[in-house]
């Protein structure tokens, strides 16, 4: 499996290549971010499994850097970084990362990591041919008061306004929808969205389901079963005023 490393300190770049070189994974190191982006380019090369990013970078902050990677690569990115406040793990996640680790980490979590995304990187997406509906047929979007679902297109909107979510928010979202008032493990939901038993991914759980709750400006629509998990609320329709 091939690996983009962007990391501006050679000495810390190289101590995690080797490690990662040890586990079966090719490393490639960018000193910048414009370095990673040109790595990035389609070549004839085999493609990127993950990109490691690192969001102290010498020409421009890893955060811009993200933004730049999502509009000319779907490869799954990992920030790696010292920010461990959630409006930072928040911030990355809505620019299109795939999950967050902070330093200090263990080798051992950073590499579950990296094997997780890629597995769910290399699943075909809701609406793709895992699961095929009826042709002709596409699914009927699930109505949750003002809240929109389109499995089909992969789209979300609430009062008639686009939603835009990342690829791992839809799919959580997407799962709570098709069972509103259903409390969903976070063991489930990890194994289901994440494709992981690994505990450690209950960290990024959290952060997206915070992340949705911001996005759809409904922060009752997702509701925290304490001890146990989540469960989507469908919101009560409005009483009709007497004439």
């Amino acid at each position: 499996m091939r690996l983009l490393l962007v990391e501006d300190d050679d000495h810390v770049a190289a101590a995690l290549a080797a490690v990662l070189a040890k586990h079966g994974l090719s490393v490639v190191h960018a000193r910048s971010g414009e370095e990673a982006l040109k790595a990035l380019l389609p070549d004839a090369a085999e493609p990127f499994a993950v990109v490691l990013l690192d969001l102290g970078l010498p020409d421009q902050d890893g955060f811009e850097v993200c933004g730049r990677i999502r509009k000319i690569s779907a490869t799954p990115v990992i920030m790696v970084t010292a920010r461990s406040d959630v409006r930072s793990r928040i911030h990355g996640l809505n620019l299109g990362a795939d999950d967050y680790v902070v330093k200090p980490y263990d080798t051992g979590e950073l590499l579950a990591r990296i094997h997780a995304v890629s597995r769910r990187n290399a699943v075909p997406p809701a609406g793709g041919t895992e699961q095929p509906a009826e042709e002709g047929a596409p699914e009927a979007p699930l109505r949750l008061g003002a809240v929109t679902v389109e499995l089909s297109t992969r789209q979300v909107s609430v009062g008639g306004a686009a939603v835009p979510l990342t690829r791992k928010e839809f799919d959580l979202l997407a799962l709570l929808a098709q069972r509103p008032g259903v409390v969903f493990r976070r063991e489930q939901i990890i194994s289901e969205v994440w494709r992981t038993s690994w505990e450690g991914t209950g960290r990024t759980l959290e952060v997206h389901i915070a992340s949705l709750r911001a996005k759809l400006r409904m922060p009752a629509l997702i509701e925290t079963v304490r001890g146990v998990g989540y469960r989507l609320v469908v919101p009560a329709a409005p009483a009709a005023q007497a004439p």
